[in-house]
């Protein structure tokens, strides 16, 4: 059994095409997010992918990427309130 781990992904991409390209990217992974952050249960081939095709979008003289691990056991603090990614193809079971 593949064991998943829960990264934040954020990017900041200048130009408008890889940005649509690195969304669709994300959201293929993602639970939940807003704007360019999003959570994301991500397996070590999954994050491995992720970041080779992050690596290819990016121009890496002007855009940013970040991964970043989150401990799934604590709590966290949320303010405001973010879209709810439609998730017909599957189902989250915590």
């Amino acid at each position: 059994m593949n064991t998943r781990h829960l990264f934040l992904v954020g990017y900041d991409i200048s130009e408008n095409s890889r940005r649509r390209c690195a969304l669709r990217d994300v959201q293929h992974h993602a639970l939940g997010g807003q704007k360019s952050f999003y959570e994301c249960w991500l397996s070590v081939g999954e994050l491995q992918d992720l970041l080779a095709q992050m690596r290819a979008r990016i121009d890496q003289a002007s855009d940013r990427v970040v991964f970043i691990r989150l401990d799934a056991r604590s709590q966290s603090l949320q303010l405001g309130q973010a879209e709810a990614i439609p998730s017909a193809d599957y189902f989250h079971i915590a």
